[in-house]
């Protein structure tokens, strides 16, 4: 029967029991091995990662600094999910047998090889690997570690995580991350107008300065 007048209450959806899980999901991920970067043994599986910056390179050298004692302030928080898992196509045993968080941050390695200013010796990165009916929590998760961790590569310097656009499609701007690491080939074709480095840095500069207090 169609309602008669609208009552936001009754669209409003509350589980504590959804809230705690969430919760218990980050205790377990901030808990897990921390890795080097460049991950030797290939393993399966969908999920959500970190990546932690401990070089010297301006402007990310105070993460060395946050980081000193223990992998709290990841730099990018990201997700890989099984294919076919957005058009509900995946099975658990496919989502056993993905091999998609593995790639991913092979990919962000190989990204970074290819870059000015920033070396792959200075990352590390760990990850937790969601199974069968697990998967449908990827993408909560992964929000809620980059609210509660803001990373500056989520926050402030968009674009690690992107594409090439594709032929016929580079009208758009360089990404900002590309502004401050130069070497993607892909990123070189766009003919957009790219924000200014001097502008990125500063805001690079005010982002960490929120955690000052911790260093």
């Amino acid at each position: 029967m169609l309602s008669q007048s609208f009552e936001r209450s009754k669209h409003v959806y509350r589980n504590d029991e959804f809230v705690e899980l969430i919760k218990d999901a980050v205790r377990f991920f901030n808990g897990t091995p921390v890795h080097r970067f460049t991950l030797n043994e290939k393993f399966l599986g969908a999920g959500v990662y970190a990546l932690y910056y401990t070089g010297k390179h301006e402007p990310y050298n105070d993460y060395s600094k946050l980081n000193r004692l223990s992998y709290d302030y990841p730099i990018y928080i990201g997700k890989a999910v099984p294919k076919g898992w957005r058009q509900s196509r995946v099975s658990d045993g496919e989502s056993k047998q993905s091999s998609e968080l593995y790639s991913r941050i092979r990919e962000h390695a190989r990204n970074i090889e290819k870059v000015d200013g920033i070396d792959i010796s200075d990352f590390s990165c760990r990850f937790v690997i969601f199974e069968a009916d697990g998967s449908d929590m990827i993408g909560a998760i992964e929000a809620a570690l980059i609210k509660l961790n803001k990373p500056l590569w989520n926050s402030v310097v968009d674009g690690f995580g992107n594409h090439t656009p594709g032929k016929g499609r580079f009208n758009q701007a360089k990404s900002d991350w590309d502004v401050l690491h130069r070497g993607r080939e892909w990123a070189d074709k766009c003919n957009g107008i790219p924000s200014n480095k001097a502008d990125i840095l500063e805001k690079v500069s005010k982002h960490l300065a929120m955690f000052g207090g911790e260093i």
